[in-house]
């Protein structure tokens, strides 16, 4: 299959520019460091990358002072960060960098909204761009698609999702190991990490819940009574899934605003392959009895994709 260009890079990188910050915000796996390393190499002045996971890194950046961060990034345009969010007081060194040296442009991903965000937020008030990059959209597969190509590898879509080397393999038993480990070694070990969380069984309990529920409305009460948790508990977890891409809520639509406010929403995964891993789903769509909810999931999924990738 060939190369699959996303529709943010050329967005994003016409929002860097001197003495701003971009934030990339996106599951991991989504592409997001692929996506940096086009928009490293493609740039015209000097630039710098650096991974937020490994240790140099970090030494690099602990002395918190301006001139420390004007000898490292002497003669540097462009700054990237992957996985911005794994270095301390991150928010305050991407400030400090920004207001400090002259005419340099960031350029920082993240895993988690909570984490990035939490420590970038309030320090780049007015300095920075958030763009948010999920798997794969059908508009940015279409591009090495025939239209009957398209129609014959739909069931996949369905089943297996858009995340871009499950898209790339051809082997259907690869892609179910690979969604398996994302969802093992990945999706839950971000979640625990946030919050300093330690009971993985409840977690995965709740997203197996809401993966059977998908497309329906969800009581909190009774998915509290099922664990063996409380409301508030439920709430709390079903916030930090959202905080790391997994799962998002749509509210109930009402002409009465505050009931809408109120009423239970229902909830959706940001890809299908990923929901039917929690559960073990896999099996063709013929023998399937959540046909239905897997559309639902596909087709609300692609409008926002198509949102977020227009920057909305």
């Amino acid at each position: 299959m060939e190369t699959v260009n996303r529709i943010l890079q050329e967005k994003i990188t016409a929002r860097i520019a001197p003495n701003k910050a971009v934030l990339i915000f996106g599951a991991r796996r989504v592409g997001k460091t692929v996506m940096m390393r086009k928009i490293v190499d493609n740039y015209s002045g000097r630039t710098m990358m650096l991974n937020g996971e490994d240790y140099d890194t970090l030494a690099l950046l602990e002395n918190r002072s301006i001139a420390n961060y004007r000898h490292l990034l002497d003669g540097i345009d462009l700054l990237a960060i992957d996985e911005a969010q794994n270095i301390p007081q991150i928010g305050s060194i991407l400030k400090l960098i920004v207001d400090e040296i002259p005419g340099i442009s960031v350029l920082a991903s993240g895993s988690s909204s909570f984490d990035l965000l939490n420590k970038t937020g309030e320090p780049l008030v007015g300095r920075s761009t958030q763009f948010l990059l999920t798997p794969f959209s059908q508009r940015e597969i279409a591009q090495t698609e025939t239209a009957l190509e398209t129609r014959q590898t739909l069931e996949a879509r369905l089943i297996y999702g858009s995340y871009p080397e499950v898209v790339m393999m051809e082997n259907y038993e690869r892609k179910t190991d690979y969604l398996r480990d994302i969802v093992g070694a990945y999706l839950l070990k971000d979640i625990l990490a946030i919050d300093g969380l330690k009971n993985s069984s409840k977690m995965r309990d709740l997203l197996r819940l809401i993966a059977f529920q998908l497309g329906s409305e969800v009581s909190y009460e009774e998915l509290g009574k099922q664990l063996g948790m409380s409301k508030t508990t439920v709430e709390k977890y079903l916030d930090l899934l959202e905080k790391v891409f997994v799962i998002y809520r749509l509210g109930a639509y009402s002409r009465n605003l505050r009931k809408e406010v109120t009423k239970a929403g229902k909830w959706y995964f940001y890809d299908n392959g990923i929901r039917n891993a929690i559960i073990g789903a896999f099996s063709p769509l013929a023998i399937r009895q959540d046909v239905g909810a897997l559309w639902e999931n596909y087709i609300i999924g692609e409008r926002r994709k198509a949102l977020f990738n227009e920057g909305l």
